[in-house]
C-alpha cells in the first residue's frame, strides 16, 4: 500500500495547482490523472484560449495570480506559441515539487470511516493499485471521488439537471487568415460565410446545433482554432453518453471542416491538423458544499471573509438545450469573489474539492469554471492542506485567515 499526505484525484490545471502548492510545502503528494498527460481540458481538450482573467477597464487588474502567472510564464519561457508545450510545463511542475503522479489510472473505489476518507482503490496499467492519504482533493472535473464518497452534489441545472453542451475543439491549418477574418466576420457583424452557415443550419444541411462558427486565433499564422461543436441533451457522467457524444461531435468538427473547404476560399488548401483527445464538458457534477455560489452574489460583487479566488468572466451559458448563447457580462473594473466554503463538503474533515465540480449554481458556475480560475482554486486547495497538517487540524477548522496570506505571499490575488 502507498501512503501519502495528499492524494489529488484529476490532473487538470486545478489538479496540477493543488499538487504543486502542496508538494512546494513540504507534503508527500500522489496526483492520480486518466491520460497519459497533465493539463486535462488545456491539453486532452484543447481549450483555448484562456478566458478573461483581468479586469477590462483602463487599469486592467490582474485577478488569476500565484500558480496561474508561473503556468503562463514558464509556458513563454519554452519560446512556442503551441498549446503542446503545457505538458512540458506541467511535468516540470510536478517534476520539482517532488509529486508522484499516476498516468493512466482511475479511481474507481474509495474506503471512509466515520468523516474522512482514508483509502481509493486505482485501476493502473500494472493492475490494482491501494493508495492511502491523510487528506484528499478532487479536481476531476467532474465530481467522481465527492460522488463516490456520497457528496451531496447537483447534476447540471437545478430544473432538469440538463448540463451545458459538450464541445469537442479542432485547428486546421494552411488557412489564408487575414481572408478567413474577411469572410467570416465578427460574431456581432457576420460576414457572408458565417451568413451561409447559419442558412445552410436553417435548412437542415447543418446539423451541428450551434447558431454560428466560433473561432480563435493567435496559435500561428495559418491556424485558426474551433470551438463551434456542439452536442446537447446528453449526460456527461454516464459512460454511454459521453461516447455518443465524442462520434457526434467528430462528425460535426468534419462537417464544419468541409462547409468551409468548399465555401470558403480562405481555406482552398487547408488541412485538418488536431482534433481533440476528448470532449470538452463545460458542467457535470457540482458539489452542493458548505457553501453554495450563487448568481446573485456574482451579480451584487459580494465580499466573502473566506475569499480564495477572484474573477470577472461572464456569466456564459451556452444553451443546454440547442441553439442559443446567453451572457452576462460585468462592467469594465467589476470583479466577483469565490469563497473557500465552496471547495469545502459537508461530509467530510479531510475533502476539498477543486476546478469546476466547485459549489456553485448553474448560472453561477457558467462564470467560475474558466482555466484561470480553476487553477487558483486547485492553488488555494493544495494550500489548505498544507495549512491543515502543519496545524494538525482538519480541512473545517483550519485558519482561513492564515489561508489567505499565505496565498497571497504567493502571489495570489485576493482583492
Amino acid at each position: 500500500m502507498n501512503t501519502y499526505d495528499l492524494i489529488v484525484v484529476g490532473g487538470g490545471i486545478a489538479g496540477v495547482a493543488a499538487a504543486v502548492s502542496a508538494g512546494r510545502q513540504g507534503l508527500s503528494v500522489l496526483l492520480i490523472e486518466q491520460t497519459g498527460c497533465l493539463g486535462g481540458a488545456l491539453t486532452n481538450g484543447l481549450v483555448y484560449p484562456f478566458c478573461q482573467h483581468q479586469t477590462i477597464g483602463e487599469a486592467k487588474k490582474l485577478l488569476s495570480g500565484g500558480l496561474f502567472t508561473e503556468i503562463k510564464e514558464r509556458h513563454a519561457a519554452y519560446g512556442d506559441s503551441s498549446w503542446e508545450t503545457f505538458k512540458f510545463v506541467f511535468d516540470d511542475m510536478v517534476s520539482e515539487a517532488g509529486v508522484d503522479v499516476l498516468f493512466h489510472a482511475t479511481v474507481f473505489r474509495a474506503e471512509c470511516r466515520y468523516r474522512s476518507v482514508n483509502m481509493v482503490y486505482v485501476a493502473t496499467k500494472s493492475g490494482i493499485v491501494q493508495c492511502k492519504a491523510r487528506y484528499f482533493i478532487d479536481s476531476s472535473g467532474d465530481g467522481n471521488l465527492m460522488e463516490m464518497v456520497g457528496c451531496d452534489h447537483q447534476l447540471g441545472r437545478e430544473s432538469d439537471n440538463l448540463c451545458q453542451p459538450m464541445t469537442t475543439c479542432f485547428r486546421v491549418g494552411g488557412i489564408d487568415v487575414p481572408l478567413f477574418k474577411q469572410e467570416l466576420g465578427e460574431l456581432w457583424d457576420p460576414g457572408e460565410l458565417q451568413k451561409l452557415y447559419q442558412q445552410h443550419r436553417k435548412d437542415g444541411k447543418i446539423q451541428n446545433p450551434r447558431e454560428n462558427i466560433l473561432v480563435f486565433y493567435g496559435l500561428g499564422e495559418d491556424i485558426v482554432h474551433f470551438n463551434t461543436t456542439r452536442v446537447v441533451k446528453l449526460n456527461p457522467v454516464d459512460a454511454l453518453d459521453v461516447s455518443r457524444a465524442e462520434m457526434i461531435a467528430r462528425r460535426q468538427a468534419y462537417e464544419t471542416f468541409a462547409f468551409l473547404k468548399k465555401h470558403s476560399k480562405a481555406c482552398a488548401n487547408a488541412t485538418l491538423l488536431t482534433i481533440a483527445n476528448s470532449i470538452g464538458i463545460r458542467e457535470s457534477r457540482k458539489l452542493k458544499g458548505v457553501h453554495i455560489l450563487t448568481t446573485d452574489e456574482l451579480l451584487s460583487l459580494q465580499a466573502f471573509d473566506d475569499t480564495i479566488a477572484l474573477g470577472n468572466y461572464s456569466i456564459d451559458i451556452h444553451n443546454p438545450e440547442g441553439t442559443g448563447t446567453v451572457l452576462h457580462c460585468f462592467k469594465d473594473d467589476e470583479f466577483y469573489q469565490i469563497p473557500y466554503r465552496s471547495l469545502l463538503p459537508k461530509e467530510y474533515d479531510n475533502l476539498l474539492v477543486a476546478g469546476r465540480c466547485l459549489s456553485a449554481e448553474h448560472k453561477a458556475h457558467a462564470a467560475v469554471r474558466i482555466m484561470p480560475i480553476c487553477s487558483c482554486l486547485g492553488e488555494a486547495a493544495g494550500t489548505a492542506i498544507a495549512l491543515a497538517k502543519e496545524s494538525n487540524t482538519n480541512t473545517h477548522t483550519l485558519d482561513v485567515s492564515t489561508l489567505q496570506t499565505r496565498l497571497l505571499e504567493n502571489g495570489a490575488i485576493l482583492s
